[in-house]
């Protein structure tokens, strides 16, 4: 029996809706037939250049109708797409590419080894990595499709890995919050290298259109289109919704069609809520995804809502809270259908991954009386800046390497448009000397991704400890 791929699903579902507008990016637009055509062509062309099954491309490509074509031709390939987003610094897309081994890189880098391979509108280059081919056999049993570079439950594990049979069965339990219509027209605001699974493979699989801004000219982009089109579904940040809200260029009737606003990626706070609900006369509603999981959460505004709260879980997930306290606040641990295979670096499959069926996700919240969950904080030390993870070490990593430096901590600030700002404390090498704060600065800006980049350095005399020796965090 053949096993499911995810580009024959949204083929077969989507087969009455040739002519329906597929996706829109500035002038630009496809339709479902014309998407799928293109995804054949370079999938063709894949093959040729020695692409196969199971092999590990990581995917550097500008978010817009070429992203989406490359993605599903990799897919369609049955090989397994490593996002990179083109935001990431060259250290960071080598430790990526290292620690996922990937076989292709497939980037705007042109190489002497590299093959131009033409998508939509861009031109990518293919160049070949020597892999080492560390991984079991159980692997490519898996019918894998996607490997995030993210950290896991212990933060060592590196890369979640999902299969073609994970992603239908997630984007079906999402669709029972979303409820996604052929009729839907979608503007899409998000980073693609962190936000394309669930979202826009579903919006594909059931025929909607999504209308692509441009990030780099973000906000006039989303004004623009907002301009020229007349959405029914809005899935962004926080941050995107602060600007809807606060943006004189944006009339409420703009949002006149719109059925629902999903608001993921980071805490949603009270006070954007309330001021996107006075202005365009509808509430938002809180998703709250995870990688390994889905998108279990997906609260519904209205009668029944609750503040604070990222509603109940959908109907295929199941929550419980481990560990609570008295005001019975624990870690909340979820399970349900489409949880990822294993993590890729070091090797370790679901089963020995999960507590007893249960995905622990290293938040901290608590279930009301009625099943409503609140979340009210983070096991992990993860900073989440505009619905991006930052993640500390990393980043004292490269703060240590400058000379004036001792050591670093790294930290998140709230912050009610952003949801949390790095920062970082620094005990100076030479105590007597002053800490050049431009320099550091500078160093910093070389060697990371500007969002991770700290607002603010903070010299101390030394750092906080534990009993065990170990930097305080809280």
């Amino acid at each position: 029996m053949t096993k499911p791929n995810i580009v024959e699903t949204i083929r077969r579902e989507t087969a009455a809706l040739a002519d329906r507008t597929a996706l829109i990016e500035g002038a630009a637009s496809v339709c479902y037939r014309d998407l799928l055509s293109a995804v054949d062509r370079v999938a063709e062309r894949l093959r040729a250049e020695g692409l196969q099954p199971a092999q590990r491309v990581a995917f550097l490509c500008q978010d817009g109708i070429d992203y989406v074509v490359g993605s599903l031709a990799v897919l369609s390939v049955r090989a397994v797409v490593v996002p990179i987003s083109p935001s990431l610094m060259g250290d960071e897309i080598a430790a990526i590419l290292d620690r996922m081994d990937a076989h292709f890189l497939w980037s705007e880098g042109e190489t002497p080894d590299a093959k131009p391979v033409e998508i939509f509108s861009r031109t990518l280059f293919l160049a070949r990595r020597a892999a080492r081919d560390t991984l079991p056999a159980e692997y490519a049993a898996m019918n894998p499709a996607f490997v995030r570079f993210s950290s896991g439950t212990t933060g060592d594990s590196k890369g979640v890995l999902l299969s073609h049979e994970a992603i239908l069965a997630r984007t079906a339990a999402a669709d029972k919050g979303l409820r996604v219509q052929p009729e839907d027209v979608v503007v899409w605001v998000l980073s693609m290298s962190f936000h394309f699974v669930v979202t826009i493979l579903l919006f594909l699989r059931r025929g909607a259109t999504i209308v692509i801004c441009d990030s780099s000219s973000f906000p006039q982009s989303l004004l623009d289109t907002l301009g020229r089109q007349r959405p029914t579904l809005l899935y962004a940040s926080p941050f995107h919704y602060h600007v809807l809200a606060h943006s004189a260029a944006v009339r409420p009737e703009a949002l006149a069609g719109v059925r629902l606003a999903v608001s993921t990626a980071m805490k949603l706070s009270p006070e954007i809520a309330a001021r996107f609900a006075e202005k365009f006369g509808r509430p938002l509603c809180e998703a709250y995804g995870i990688i390994e999981v889905g998108l279990p959460f997906i609260a519904e505004a209205g009668a029944g809502h609750k503040d604070g709260s990222v509603g109940k879980a959908l109907p295929d997930y199941e929550v419980r809270i481990f560990k609570a306290d008295r005001g019975g606040v624990g870690e909340i641990g979820i399970r349900g259908p489409g949880m990822f295979e294993a993590y890729v670096s070091p090797w370790q499959p679901r089963p020995q991954a999960l507590r007893d069926g249960w995905f622990m996700t290293g938040d901290v919240g608590r279930l009301d009386a009625d099943g409503s969950l609140f979340i009210v904080g983070r096991t992990k030390n993860v900073i989440n800046f505009a619905g991006m993870k930052i993640f500390p070490y990393e980043v004292e990593e490269v703060l240590c390497r400058h000379p004036a430096v001792g050591e670093a901590l790294v930290y998140g600030i709230p912050h009610p448009q952003y949801g949390q700002l790095p920062a970082a404390k620094i005990v100076r090498r030479d105590p007597a000397a002053p800490l050049d704060v431009q320099d550091l600065r500078r160093f910093c800006y070389a060697r990371l991704s500007p969002y991770k980049v700290p607002k603010e350095f903070v010299p101390v005399a030394a750092l906080d400890r534990t009993a065990s020796g170990k930097p305080r965090r809280g």
